[in-house]
């Protein structure tokens, strides 16, 4: 009886694929988003975060800041839980790597082309810089193969341990 009670010998409750999906994409958008932000302080890019959420609708001054900058990678942290259920329903069946590659070169398309009317701030593809499309293709890509990965190995490791 008093073994029960003891907290080593008390087994988590397993988190659901789904929420692991949230969480992933969550993250996966914060920490892309900021390394954009760096990118951007360095001049890799001329798009910044806050070039994308903020600066397009709101023309002040504390929306170019840190803070600015900050807020905006929380709105793509928030946008990219929205993508990762999109991942999550679509491909999360796949083995390999390179629909999560795709997912991501396909969201710099969409954003850059299709939904680039609706970031006025955000310069038309012919007048980006060969740096900015190559530094955020780049981090695209490899935010894509962060989240979409990250969910597929998840979700083929739980069947694998369903099946064992």
């Amino acid at each position: 009886m008093e073994n029960e009670m003891l907290e080593q010998n008390k087994q988590e409750k397993p988190v659901s694929l789904l929420t692991k999906a949230l969480l992933t994409g969550f993250v996966g958008g914060v920490l892309w988003s900021m390394l954009g932000a760096l990118a951007a302080y360095f001049n890799f890019t001329s798009v910044s975060p806050a070039s994308f959420i903020l600066r397009s609708w709101l023309q002040t001054g504390w929306s170019d800041s840190w803070l600015g900058q900050l807020i905006s990678i929380f709105v793509i942290g928030v946008i990219s839980v929205l993508l990762a259920i999109v991942y999550y329903g679509l491909f999360r069946k796949m083995k390999s790597i390179w629909p999560s590659a795709i997912f991501g070169v396909g969201l710099w398309f969409i954003v850059y082309f299709l939904l680039q009317p609706i970031f006025p701030n955000v310069p038309q593809m012919a007048e980006l810089s060969m740096d900015t499309v190559v530094t955020t293709i780049c981090l695209f890509l490899l935010y894509g193969i962060f989240v979409g990965y990250s969910i597929s190995y998840d979700y083929l490791d739980s069947v694998t341990k369903k099946n064992v």
